[in-house]
């Protein structure tokens, strides 16, 4: 409910619990040494038993990713999806050798499940995965739909258009709230077709003379798909670059989502064997992840492609915000590489996968529910998602703008956005494991990176507390010591005194020595610096 990412809902009727969607978000700029930010089950503790099945919209990461870490504490209830999801779901579990199996369900979008004293049915949307839906889960108390990810796609590519007779079908037995994605809610129009996109791609490769590369999200299975399709009808190979992109296309291509012969499939280490005009690299990093395959060739790290005279790049995806520096620095560096380099603010290379305020008018128009839950989104996003809901005639004390873990009562039909909440910190993910208290070891993290650090580490006589030597001092990232010869020596005289004046110390003592120390010298450093170091004092008997 603020953020893209982490996408989690728990509904609660009596005992019964279930789960939609268990998603990862990826880290900020001001989070240094995380990986990924998954959501907060400390509400769940305890209720393990009740929760009668997790479903899955579709799978993309922001969805799925917290799936390793949270299904096992939840004591791996069983989940929930179209076979796509499942299947991606399962090659990311490899991930994680010491886990149980997942208790995993492939569904159809014409089953009905009935999970405890919830009846779930399924229905179609269009996104930029195949096998995304929505779900309908009907309670003795109201009729609460989830859309997932969505946009509505009249020309989708391997797929077909969301079902909207299916939609006006539910919106006709009542829905009492809809909860839905407002990424691009802000944006007016309708959100462009799939294949209007892979029309402009079709132009482009046809009329390269040199390497095509194209960075797109493995998880754009549409687009990929176009991209491997259309360069086989123009007589092209496919090198993928990227794991996840190999593992996605893999996987798609077994479920039958693809089809294309084995022979466009190259390995990345084999293009030169080719004319370079018939070579198409489609890989990850478009949004200029420092590790990625794009970033890698861009920066001549990688192994076996390195930029040449005459190759087309191309970014088939929009930037994520918070992105926009890093995406930025990519394109310099291909630019001064010498690329030819176009994205999708110069011509229609990438479509959203998130309906437009047109798209959001519809549905509300078929769905017609009591109520309207923007979510998916920073809280601007919500709040122009829900002024839609608005101009379409809806109260506006039925729209709730929520934020993350506000409870939303509904008894009989009417609906209360309560004031209770329930925890929803973030609970982080590094090498090292998942924890919700890694809130301190962060803001240490963000000391270090802003302030540096100043080490005092002074060294006594057991028996009487006296210094032995002079204090040593050490700066790591807060100023270079021998430009400030006079900060320093003042610094030493200043930590001398405070031990000196000190009763003879005792371990005990120890702890209040460091601590006088920490205190003063932190003080001490704010007046001449305006600075704040993490200030580590290390007093040793001897």
């Amino acid at each position: 409910m603020e953020e893209i990412g982490r996408n989690c809902t728990f509904l609660e009727y009596g005992n019964d619990i279930i789960i939609i969607d268990l998603g990862l978000q990826f880290p900020e700029e001001d989070m240094p040494g995380i990986d990924y930010i998954i959501p907060n089950i400390s509400y769940l503790k305890g209720k393990e038993k009740n929760i009668r099945g997790v479903i899955i919209t579709h799978g993309h990461y922001d969805h799925i990713g917290g799936i390793p870490h949270i299904i096992p504490a939840l004591g791996y209830p069983p989940m929930y999806a179209l076979p796509l999801t499942n299947a991606i779901i399962k090659k990311r579990q490899e991930d994680y050798p010491g886990l149980r199996p997942l208790n995993i369900n492939n569904v159809k979008l014409e089953d009905h499940l009935k999970l405890g004293i919830f009846d779930i049915e399924f229905f179609h949307v269009n996104h930029n995965i195949p096998d995304s839906m929505g779900i309908v889960v009907h309670t003795p108390d109201g009729t609460i739909v989830h859309t997932g990810d969505w946009k509505f796609d009249y020309q989708p590519v391997g797929e077909q258009p969301a079902n909207l007779q299916r939609i006006a079908e539910i919106g006709a037995k009542g829905v009492t709230a809809l909860i839905s994605d407002s990424t691009n809610a802000m944006h007016p129009g309708h959100q462009i077709s799939e294949s209007e996109i892979g029309v402009n791609l079709e132009t482009l490769l046809e009329k390269a003379k040199g390497r095509v590369i194209i960075g797109v999200f493995s998880s754009l299975l549409s687009r990929v798909k176009q991209l491997i399709e259309t360069s086989e009808k123009l007589g092209k190979v496919v090198a993928l670059g990227g794991f996840s992109m190999r593992s996605n296309v893999e996987i798609a291509k077994a479920l039958g989502y693809m089809k294309f012969s084995p022979k466009i499939l190259i390995d990345i280490r084999e293009i030169n064997k080719y004319p370079p005009e018939k070579v198409v690299i489609v890989c990850t990093g478009a949004q200029g992840e420092k590790n990625a395959t794009l970033m890698r060739i861009a920066t001549g790290e990688h192994r076996d492609v390195h930029l040449m005279p005459g190759d087309t790049v191309i970014f088939s995806s929009s930037v994520i915000p918070g992105n926009e520096r890093t995406v930025q620095r990519l394109k310099d560096t291909l630019f001064r590489k010498g690329a030819e380099v176009i994205h999708y603010e110069m011509m229609d290379v990438h479509a959203g996968g998130h309906a437009k305020s047109n798209d959001v008018k519809l549905m509300l128009s078929l769905m017609k529910p009591k109520y309207f839950i923007p979510n998916h989104g920073n809280h601007f996003m919500l709040r122009l998602n829900g002024r839609i809901g608005v101009a379409m005639g809806m109260p506006k004390e039925n729209v709730f703008i929520a934020d993350n873990g506000q409870v939303m009562e509904f008894t009989k039909g009417v609906g209360v956005l309560t004031k209770n909440k329930i925890v929803s910190d973030y609970v982080f993910v590094d090498g090292l494991g998942v924890s919700d208290e890694t809130n301190v070891v962060l803001r240490d993290r963000q000391v270090l990176a802003e302030d540096g650090m100043v080490v005092v580490i002074a060294t006594v006589d057991s028996k009487t507390g006296q210094l032995i030597q002079n204090p040593d001092i050490i700066s790591r990232g807060f100023v270079f010591l021998k430009e400030h010869k006079e900060l320093i020596e003042d610094l030493r005289s200043r930590v001398r005194k405070i031990v000196a004046d000190s009763d003879p110390l005792s371990w005990a003592d120890t702890n209040n020595i460091r601590n006088k120390i920490r205190d003063y010298v932190g003080q001490f450093l704010f007046t001449k610096t305006e600075k704040r170091p993490m200030v580590l004092p290390v007093v040793i008997e001897v």
